[in-house]
């Protein structure tokens, strides 16, 4: 009698069970676990400050105070004072967004341009790079000291020249005011986001539309505004969400003269007289589908934006 052979043939059933022992023992052989064990802090921090916060949010906002599921949390966006302080959240961060990025496109033109001296670029860069991190708190409080009632320049423009801004309508506490200290961080930002690419923008390709007969102005809306518009609208985005989101500075600078979302939301959960969990959490998840959306669409834009830069 002939021994039996011990090796499986590649159409009996074990065959396929050890090739894919073999695959999976390759696979995590090739995973870089140095690199994982690295990161692994990171996706912690997130797992911990943003998946579990979203998902008692969701928990929070489909119950009501008795614990049953419903849907007449999200009812309650419609009413009056959440529909009017969502439209103030708004008409804030489109106007500091849109202002914001003009001014930093404007400024990246001149600094990045080389049309001021490399010292008056290099000290652009270095303020725009610790006044896009000056918030919250001590930026209000800078605000006030400047601009309040018995502020700095206040008080300077009234002694000096007789001009009295409160009288002539400005109030710190208002759309204007916050308006006006949030461009103190939106501006430094935009133009960090926009520098990149107006620095990219190649030299030859000015040269060659100048030899064509091309305008400045036919450079800038043939060539140079096609390639900076995704970058740009980019920066709209991201500005936005950046004071959509914003709650220290403008609870710090207007305490509640304002009715925006943040500050209402601040109110929903901080268990005064207006303290409602179950709104608070609904106004938390509409935040986080705004800053969603706006931060997905300047990922977008940036990718986009870095095809060009190539």
């Amino acid at each position: 009698m002939k021994p039996q052979s011990t090796h499986c043939q590649p159409g009996q059933p074990g065959a396929s069970g050890i090739r894919a022992g073999l695959a999976g023992t390759s696979s995590l052989k090739s995973i870089d676990w140095p690199a994982l064990l690295a990161t692994a802090p990171f996706f912690m921090f997130a797992i911990v400050m943003m998946v579990m916060p979203t998902a008692a949010l969701l928990a929070t906002a489909f119950v009501d105070k008795q614990g049953g599921f419903t849907l007449a949390n999200f009812a309650e966006i419609v009413t009056p004072e959440v529909a009017d302080a969502f439209m103030a959240s708004a008409k804030i961060s489109a106007a500091t967004a849109v202002l914001g990025t003009v001014l930093g496109l404007i400024l990246a033109l001149t600094a990045g341009r080389r049309m001021t001296s490399q010292k008056v670029g290099a000290a652009v860069m270095s303020f725009c790079g610790v006044a896009s991190h000056f918030s919250g708190i001590p930026l209000a409080f800078a605000f006030i000291a400047t601009l309040g009632r018995l502020g700095l320049v206040t008080v300077f423009l009234r002694k000096a020249f007789g001009i009295d801004i409160y009288a002539a309508g400005f109030e710190l506490a208002s759309f204007s005011g916050l308006t006006l200290t949030y461009l103190f961080f939106q501006v430094p930002i935009a133009f960090t986001i926009i520098m990149p690419a107006v620095d990219r923008l190649s030299t030859q390709t000015r040269e060659a539309a100048e030899m064509l007969g091309a305008t400045t102005t036919q450079y800038w809306r043939f060539v140079g505004l096609p390639i900076l518009w995704p970058t740009i609208l980019g920066a709209l985005a991201l500005l936005f969400a950046n004071a959509f989101g914003g709650v220290a500075t403008a609870y710090a600078l207007t305490g509640t003269a304002m009715n925006v979302i943040p500050i209402l939301l601040y109110a929903q959960i901080r268990g005064d007289v207006l303290h409602n969990e179950q709104l608070g959490a609904v106004l938390a998840l509409l935040m986080v589908f705004v800053m969603t959306v706006t931060i997905s669409l300047y990922l977008m834009l940036r990718v986009r934006s870095e095809r060009w830069m190539k």
